[in-house]
């Protein structure tokens, strides 16, 4: 059993991702590269509302800013973004190996 599935009665089924799990993911989908807003709700597997929640929750605290670039809005990790990003993915290893 993961961290990302709960056992009810011999049945594995998906457990619901937190708000922390969802940030997270969309920090890091973007700080891979990833810059349209389509692209970012497909690879966290979010719907369009709560990404363009999230979306304006990660700018209004400079994790990634958004930039219009032609006729579109495209969204990149800050420094302060990637710090957060490196910060949890130290703590996970640290969990994970101890």
């Amino acid at each position: 059993m993961t961290d990302q599935t709960k056992q009810t009665d011999m049945v594995i089924t998906p457990s619901k991702r937190s708000r922390l799990e969802i940030y997270l993911d969309v920090l890091r989908v973007i700080g891979n590269g990833t810059d349209k807003a389509t692209r970012i709700m497909y690879s966290s597997n979010l719907s369009w509302k709560p990404l363009k929640e999230t979306l304006n929750f990660l700018i209004e605290r400079n994790l990634i800013e958004a930039r219009n670039v032609r006729r579109s809005k495209r969204y990149y990790i800050t420094a302060k973004g990637s710090r957060v990003l490196e910060y949890f993915k130290k703590l996970q290893e640290k969990l994970v190996t101890e």
